[in-house]
């Protein structure tokens, strides 16, 4: 199936890892000049590397700490200048502490809105002009906990909901020359994950890392969890003409685990 997006410039917040990788990655694949963003510089190397091998376009990569108005505006414009331009924007962050709600004070509070909501808002900001310029999408990651709150995750389950008020709101202000739509991911095979669950056999929760994986997957109706790359795809879909009358929507890709009706 043709996308209908070869030759157009993703910019992919968060994306030297993980789910953000994955997206880049698919977009990459789909013939998009991408740009990858990340804090540090030698993982950024290494994605651009990785992503560049599935690429049938350009791939740049810019280092940009997303809690930093200034660098986002730089990640913005170093975009621009080189591809003349940003047609899809897919904002991303990495996740806050985990913790009960009475271990938490203001400043985590507050961190977890600068890194969650204030990143969205400021790429989104940047790069609207520029996605309204030829008709564009905005993609936000976030997470299956703004459907259901998560035990232990106060700040994701509170904060993230922001982010979709957002994305709703984008998707009416900026239509129609540009959609708005988010995808709400249950846990996937990240470097993340691979790094919990390790540290679980490593405790003595379980005996290997293929038992802990498949614990995991239990709660699962489908067994397992999700494959990084099948986030991406959707990723790359919400992003394609392929989906033109999809707009203003949040979906789970989360292997049917989440509870909730609606």
């Amino acid at each position: 199936m043709d996308y209908g997006i070869a030759g157009d410039t993703a910019l992919v917040a968060a994306s030297s890892s993980g789910l953000g990788k994955a997206s880049a990655k698919a977009l990459a694949r789909e013939g998009c000049d991408v740009v990858i963003n990340g804090r540090d510089e030698d993982q950024l190397e290494s994605a651009v590397a990785d992503v560049q091998r599935v690429s049938e376009g350009d791939v740049l990569g810019v280092q940009a700490d997303l809690t930093d108005a200034g660098e986002i505006e730089r990640l913005v414009n170093r975009t621009v200048e080189r591809y003349s331009g940003i047609d899809h924007l897919v904002t991303n962050a990495g996740g806050p502490p985990s913790g009960a709600f009475v271990e938490m004070d203001d400043s985590d509070w507050y961190d977890a809105f600068d890194l969650l909501v204030m990143s969205a808002v400021r790429l989104a900001h940047e790069a609207t002009p520029h996605l309204r310029d030829g008709g564009g999408t905005i993609v936000t990651i976030t997470s299956r906990s703004v459907k259901e709150a998560i035990p232990s995750l106060v700040l994701s389950n509170s904060v993230r909901m922001s982010v979709i008020g957002l994305e709703k709101t984008l998707s009416k202000e900026l239509a129609p020359e540009v959609r708005a739509n988010a995808v709400l991911p249950a846990p996937h095979e990240t470097d993340r994950q691979r790094e919990l669950i390790q540290a679980a056999v490593d405790r003595g929760e379980y005996d290997s890392y293929e038992e802990g994986l498949d614990a995991k997957g239990e709660i699962n109706p489908l067994g397992r969890i999700g494959d990084p790359e099948e986030l991406g795809d959707v990723v790359a879909y919400l992003s394609s003409e392929r989906s033109s009358f999809i707009n203003g929507v949040a979906i789970p890709v989360d292997g049917g685990q989440g509870a909730s009706n609606l």
